[in-house]
């Protein structure tokens, strides 16, 4: 007996993945991971950025390569080393909000809170 889906009964339509509509669909897949030489790296890199600047879907493709951690090529308009700097100051930020303390709060000076 086949095992239910999380679109059980499997009749149901799926719904599309974003990509369907993404404008890099029918392109080389060589624009998007330019290899070569410094400038042609850099001029195939902008490319892929113009070429993705005109695709409906952009923002989806950047959030999948960024939790990914895609290592290459160029996603969503963005490259290795943009998505690098984005990941970097995510993993530097704060995960909570740091309250103050009820002395600080209070408007007791630092001093008072290292003295106690």
């Amino acid at each position: 007996m086949p095992r239910p889906s999380r679109y059980w009964p499997d009749n149901l339509p799926r719904p599309a993945h974003w990509d369907r509509t993404a404008a890099c669909r029918g392109a080389d897949p060589a624009l998007f991971f330019p290899e070569g030489d410094e400038v042609t790296i850099t001029l195939l890199t902008q490319e892929a950025k113009d070429y993705c600047r005109t695709c409906p879907v952009t923002t989806r493709c950047q959030i999948d390569a960024l939790e990914r951690a895609e290592p290459f090529g160029v996603w969503g308009g963005l490259d290795e080393r943009q998505r690098r700097a984005i990941l970097r100051s995510a993993r530097n930020r704060p995960t909570r909000m740091e309250w103050p303390s009820p002395e600080e709060a209070a408007g007791a000076p630092a001093s008072a809170k290292a003295a106690a």
